[in-house]
């Protein structure tokens, strides 16, 4: 399923990302899921030959959960011999190296200074570890936002900027949704959005993928426009549908409007189950607003006749809704006019309320 970034639209923003981290930048990366944050993070990261330590931040729960996912990280992408020298200079009552599975972890019963002792000394090891050498290492977390349902007083994130700041072989890249260039005011960084792909640069990649199972789109159908219109630019929802196709595989390799019908219909019905689990996750007002933006899409949901016609609250509810589908991910901001950010979603709740 890869191909180069160049025909998937990301040159410009690959660049962005290569060029800050060739000179010792920080950055976040927002776009909504699927978007290819995380590919086009990796690819920049291989470019500059860095390590990459990658910790995703939903499955940190609490601040000695952060701990061990980012001690386990930076283990498993450094020789045992380095982690052991380390603990034996510094660390050994906090911390113990299990060659079973090669993890670095936490000592259990460490108290609330003993953890935060921990944190410290750890956001130091990857600067350590490379010093000297040519390597650079990038910090990637997934999600990050996440960490602040428990870091309440923003010290934890506080700490790890700052440190990782001061260190000249270390970055950090930040993932996380779009809602999240309103949270840059205190510490902002450059800031790389990942938009929908233009239909044109979709279907070029699309074509492109689809020849090397050797499958073409009928021309003489609206078999490639049926895609593109299912997708919206979504890469991800776009290799969910791919791999469909490749399975329903015609014999004579020429994908037909019945064939692209026939894999948006059973994708849709595959995704059902996490759809249905994703409304229920989700607040009543928010359900609402996104199923009335996903039947009747509009870029200013907030006017009196788009309330009324969809009995919508008004003021605050209606605004938390939007800016809490936006950190979901669920939904672009003003600039992209409120459009629903997974395509396949939309779609499937259009076919649920016809």
């Amino acid at each position: 399923m890869s191909t180069s970034l160049e025909l998937i639209g990301r040159s410009a923003e690959f660049q962005r990302i290569v060029d800050a981290l060739a000179e010792d930048g920080d950055l976040l990366i927002v776009g909504v899921a699927g978007s290819g944050r995380r590919t086009l993070v990796r690819s920049a990261a291989k470019a500059v030959k860095a390590i990459v330590l990658e910790v995703d931040c939903i499955r940190a729960t609490d601040g000695e959960r952060f701990l061990q996912l980012l001690a386990e990280t930076i283990s498993q992408s450094f020789e045992a011999a380095e982690i052991n020298a380390w603990l034996d200079n510094t660390a050994r009552e906090l911390f113990a190296f299990h060659p079973q599975d090669g993890k670095l972890k936490l000592l259990r019963s460490l108290n609330q200074k003993q953890l935060w002792q921990a944190f410290e000394i750890l956001i130091l090891l990857p600067q350590q570890l490379v010093t000297g050498s040519e390597q650079r290492v990038i910090l990637i977390l997934q999600s990050f936002p996440h960490i602040r349902s428990w870091d309440r007083n923003n010290l934890w994130e506080a700490t790890l900027r700052r440190e990782i700041k001061r260190q000249d072989r270390v970055s950090y890249i930040l993932i996380a949704t779009i809602a999240e260039t309103s949270n840059q005011t205190d510490y902002p960084l450059e800031t790389v959005q990942l938009a929908p792909l233009a239909n044109e640069v979709l279907a070029l990649w699309t074509r492109e993928i689809l020849q090397t199972q050797e499958l073409t789109f009928d021309f003489r159908s609206k078999a490639l426009q049926l895609f593109i219109n299912a997708v919206q630019g979504h890469i991800g929802d776009a290799m969910a549908l791919i791999r469909r196709l490749e399975i329903l595989r015609c014999p004579d390799g020429i994908i037909t409007e019945q064939e692209v019908e026939q894999a948006i219909s059973g994708l849709l019905k595959d995704l059902s189950i996490t759809f249905e689990s994703l409304l229920m996750l989700l607040p009543a007002n928010q359900v609402h607003l996104l199923e009335c933006l996903a039947i009747d899409p509009t870029d200013k949901p907030q006017r009196r006749e788009y309330i009324q016609k969809h009995g919508l609250s008004r003021g605050g509810s209606l605004q938390g809704a939007l800016t809490g589908l936006q950190h979901k991910g669920l939904i672009y901001d003003a600039e992209h006019g409120y459009k629903l950010a997974l395509p396949l979603l939309a779609l499937w709740l259009r076919q649920r309320l016809s």
